[in-house]
């Protein structure tokens, strides 16, 4: 038996040994927050200038022609009593989120939105902008020039717009003047937040985290809360012990659920959903309805008075395109769901209205959201 061939033997024979349900295993990295590592949002409100004429129009936006004239009595200028009707300056409202551990001189991207009639952001530099908290502090100061995804071309008779020019972004616009404090080395204990909340799966976060550290230091509190006490090996080295428990594998669970949005006809459903033996048939009504026009002309004996006149002629069909039964059997798989429905031959949006008829009789089980 040649080298290569016996190295070829063993690859196979490790994808064989591999378990089936090992690629539904997910890190608790992906499965849940720690409590107190997040995001804040901020908020401001700037001037945008350099716009070519697709500012705001400051005899119908009262609070941008302020905020200029404020702006310009600040730099030494005053021109109050004036009469401004320059179109290269719009007010804007910037957003940002400040990132968890996010220190002082650190970069962060902004957003900045149009908040008056101005049609094109293009071209345009915000000017200095104090970005605020929920709590009413400067936590940033954004500044610099707006790229927008979109743009605004029109002349006499033609306008073409594509995209949104009236909102842009600057990346790394802004640098953050105040860092929010948490001493995440000093916690004796600290949350895992599950981004999905389920009794199963908080209780096996638990598990797998107290398999890792040999003791039960995890305890799930509530489905959506594993509440994880820190060992005396890692006081003050809080980091190390979140490194090694992230990357823990985990099989997380998830309610039988079919998510449907109308709107779009997008249907979504869950690996766990099943249907008992249930029959379904699906028709269409078609009525279709047939306008012409028919010349009417008198007899031959017909009066004097008789006339030549066009008289409408409408023509109904009604045609039903009914299908057959189509029978789902008991205790089906997705699978076998999809193909079952498949088989009447119909749209999303009908298939909407089948599954909320099946789980009105009780035949489907799994919960219904609809967005």
């Amino acid at each position: 038996m040649t080298r290569t061939f016996k190295a070829a033997l063993v690859a196979v024979l490790m994808v064989l040994c591999v378990p089936v349900g090992a690629g539904a295993n997910s890190r608790i990295k992906d499965l849940a927050n720690i409590e107190g590592v997040r995001q804040n949002q901020l908020i401001g409100y700037g001037l945008v200038v350099g716009l070519n004429g697709t500012g705001d129009t400051l005899n119908n936006i009262p609070f941008t022609k302020q905020s200029l004239t404020a702006m310009l009595e600040r730099l030494g200028v005053n021109i109050r009593g004036q009469t401004l009707r320059t179109g290269n300056v719009a007010a804007v409202m910037v957003t940002a989120n400040l990132p968890a551990f996010g220190t002082q001189g650190t970069r962060i991207d902004v957003t900045v939105s149009a908040l008056g009639d101005a049609k094109s952001l293009q071209g345009g530099t915000l000017l200095v902008t104090p970005l605020l908290g929920a709590d009413g502090n400067v936590y940033a100061v954004a500044q610099g020039s707006v790229a927008i995804g979109g743009f605004q071309a029109e002349g006499e008779a033609a306008k073409i717009v594509r995209g949104v020019p009236t909102v842009g972004r600057i990346a790394n616009g802004a640098l953050i003047e105040r860092e929010i404090e948490f001493a995440l080395n000093r916690l004796n204990q600290m949350r895992l937040a599950l981004r999905n909340p389920d009794f199963t799966t908080a209780k096996r976060i638990a598990a797998a985290v107290n398999d890792f550290i040999g003791a039960p230091t995890a305890e799930p509190l509530d489905p959506a809360t594993v509440q994880l006490t820190i060992p005396m090996q890692y006081r003050g080295n809080v980091i190390a012990l979140l490194t090694e428990i992230e990357q823990l594998q985990v099989d997380p669970d998830q309610p039988a659920k079919i998510v449907i949005d109308e709107r779009s006809g997008i249907i979504v459903m869950g690996r766990d959903v099943r249907v008992s033996m249930v029959a379904v048939a699906q028709g269409n009504l078609t009525v279709t309805i047939t306008e012409s026009r028919q010349v009417s002309q008198p007899g031959p004996f017909a009066p004097n008075s008789a006339q030549t006149v066009v008289v409408p002629r409408t023509r109904i069909g009604v045609q039903e395109d009914g299908k057959k039964l189509a029978t789902i059997k008991d205790g089906v798989s997705l699978q076998q769901v999809v193909d079952g429905l498949n088989a009447l031959g119909i749209g999303p949006r009908d298939m909407i209205a089948i599954l909320q008829a099946i789980k009105a009789s009780g035949a489907i089980q799994a919960d219904i959201e609809v967005m």
